[in-house]
């Protein structure tokens, strides 16, 4: 399985530390981009992810241009509380990147409008902000599995 999840500029380490968490038990690839509002050697990041660390695949990028460069754009999916499809209307390709914004607020104007039709969302009730990254992230993580039958998981 080649699933890739990537935070863009994540700000909360312990939502870091949770998705790392995710990705470790999944199997699926971590991907960061700077800047970071943390260490990743924090203790609140790694606690969240506490004895999984040694089973993550981790890649950093210095900014959002650096991480998008030659990537397959079929592959990136850009999620959004702006997007006007939701995640579970999608087929993900294997080697999906399921891209995730800032905390405080989202991704970029620019990133958004150049993939206009790569952006999903998750659905949620009218006037509120949004979900937590990490319960986002991982409802999208189990999405890309569940279409897969959970490959090597049980």
């Amino acid at each position: 399985m080649n699933l890739n999840l990537v935070l863009c500029e994540p700000q909360i380490p312990q939502n870091t530390g949770n998705i790392s968490r995710t990705c470790a038990v999944v199997g699926a690839a971590l991907h960061l981009i700077k800047p970071m509002g943390f260490e990743i050697t924090e203790s609140r990041v790694k606690r969240a992810g506490l004895d999984y660390w040694d089973k993550l695949d981790i890649f950093y990028y210095d900014g959002i241009d650096e991480f998008l460069a030659g990537k397959d754009e079929e592959k990136l999916f850009f999620f959004s509380t702006k997007a006007g499809r939701f995640y579970s209307d999608v087929q993900y390709p294997d080697g999906a990147y399921l891209i995730f914004g800032r905390e405080d607020a989202g991704l970029p104007e620019a990133v958004l409008e150049r993939y206009s039709e790569r952006c999903v969302k998750l659905p949620m009730r009218d006037g509120l902000r949004s979900l937590n990254l990490s319960n986002t992230a991982a409802v999208a993580a189990y999405e890309y599995l569940r279409q897969r039958n959970f490959p090597g998981l049980m």
